[in-house]
Order: C-alpha cells, then structure tokens, then sequence
C-alpha cells in the first residue's frame, strides 16, 4: 500500500489545470468517506493531473447525478459507498465479476464508449486487509451483521476464502436469507446460515463483523454487547469514518481484538483506481 496521508496533501493541495481529470466518491451522507484522502496524496506524488471529490448525493437523485457525471468528457469514475451500492449497479451498462456476485458496485467507470461499468472489490479488499493485519479465515466461526450491498461483498468473499461457517444477521430477514442463498452459490468451503441477535449464541464466534451503518455517529447503539462476545472474539468494523467507531473502543477498552473499517479501503485501494482508471 501507499502511505500518503492527508496532511501531506493538505501541505500539497492540487493544481487544477484544463485538463484536470476529476474522480468522484458518491455518498449519503459524504462525510465520511475516506477515498479522496487516499486518492489525491497518491495524485500528487505521482504527478498525476487528477483529482477525486466526494459527491454528496441523496438516493433519489442518484440516477439523475450519474447520468450527468457520464456525460463529462473530463470525469473518469467513481469510488461508491452507504448507501448507493445497490442501485448504482442497476444503472450500469456491464458488471465485473464481484459485482455480479453481489449485485452491488463499489468502483464505476465512465468509457468514451458512453456506458457506465461497475465492480466490486469490498470483500476482496476487506479479506486481504484480515490477512495483511495478521488475521486468519479457515476454521473460524463468523457472524455478518448486515445485508446490504457491501454485506453481500464481504459475506461471498470470507466464505469464499474458507471460513468454516457464516452467518449472517439483519433486521430484515428475508434480506439475510437473500444474501445467505447468494453465499452459498459462490463457494463449497464454507457452510452458510441466518440467524438473529435475540436467538444467536453471541459467544460462538470467532469473528464478528459489522458491515451496517450503525456506527456512523456518536449515539448510535453498539451493534451487538461487546460482553456478550467471547473475549478473544475479532471484532472488525467496515465504516471507515470514525477511525474507530464507539463499538471499537469498547472491544478494545475490554481486551479484545479489533479490526478498523479502513483496512477494507487501503487494502483494495489499487483494485479501484486500476478499475477507474486512476492509476496506471
């Protein structure tokens, strides 16, 4: 990975000539998104004329927004989060593997062709930052909780990697049993399940993962007691922004081991800007 970070770039703020090329990250709320950050240090050192912007857009103007960013010539793509994943997918023209496997995007691109490609790179990036930070998948036991597009990405991808058993945990269940179904269709190495927090034996797992949007701000509730999970239970977050949600420093207040949201981004971050055309 590239370790620029975002006081070098406030030390270094981007020239914008005419022939710019502009990159977008597209949330709701954008506040906290982590990809420009990332994005424009890596611009500047490699004297890349370029530039990525967060783009705060709500749900029901995205396909309006979209349309119009394809329509200019100097915008090449755009990094996608909470809570676009699933419908920008429907708005593209051709899909990448990761996200006909998820039915969600993460990465979209803009060709001169005029049609709007997507892929997802979630739970390939969110599997590689487990290993990169010292974590294994095989044996253990997991508990997704969440089951909206980034959900579907890290669920097919951890029992893709060989997990002994998943389950995964939502409000909805009919949208946990969804994403259940669609894991299992992408892998023979790890068994799938639903399951709910009032019925689950928190205690079981190995692993828990938070991959909804609780957490986003300060008096959010904690996803699940940090106490009713077993004390060397990895306790990993997918936001991204707070560095460590409320939820994670009560694991790692109570010993246990925590794995931040940002590794999800950093380890995927050269995935995406290859896919957008960012980098070369």
């Amino acid at each position: 990975m590239t370790d620029v970070s975002a006081e070098s770039l406030s030390l270094h703020p981007p020239v914008i000539s005419g022939i710019t090329k502009l990159y977008g990250c597209i949330a709701h709320p954008s506040a906290h998104v982590r990809a420009p950050s990332i994005f424009n240090p890596i611009f500047r050192k490699n004297g890349t004329d370029a530039v990525m912007v967060p783009i705060n857009c709500p749900p029901e103007h995205l396909e309006t927004v979209v349309r119009g960013l394809n329509g200019l010539k100097n915008f090449g793509g755009l990094a996608v989060t909470i809570p676009h994943k699933l419908a920008l997918a429907e708005l593209c023209d051709e899909l990448g593997d990761g996200a006909r496997a998820t039915g969600a995007v993460n990465a979209v691109r803009f060709d001169d062709d005029g049609k709007i490609y997507g892929n997802n790179f979630d739970g390939e990036g969110f599997v590689a930052g487990l290993i990169g930070e010292g974590y294994q998948l095989q044996g253990k036991r997991v508990l997704l909780l969440g089951a909206g597009g980034a959900a579907r990405a890290v669920a097919v991808a951890v029992a893709y990697h060989g997990c002994a058993h998943i389950d995964i945990a939502n409000r909805t269940l009919q949208k946990a049993a969804a994403t259940a179904e669609l894991t299992g269709k992408f892998t023979s190495k790890s068994s799938v399940g639903t399951t709910t927090l009032e019925t689950a034996d928190l205690g079981a797992y190995d692993i828990v993962i938070n991959a909804t949007s609780v957490g986003l701000h300060d008096d959010d509730p904690h996803p699940v007691p940090i106490d009713s999970l077993a004390f060397d239970c990895l306790v990993c977050d997918i936001i991204m922004v707070p560095d460590r949600t409320n939820w994670l420093i009560a694991a790692e207040d109570s010993g246990r081991p925590v794995h931040k949201g940002r590794h999800m981004l950093d380890y995927q971050l050269e995935l995406i800007g290859r896919f957008i055309g960012a980098f070369d």
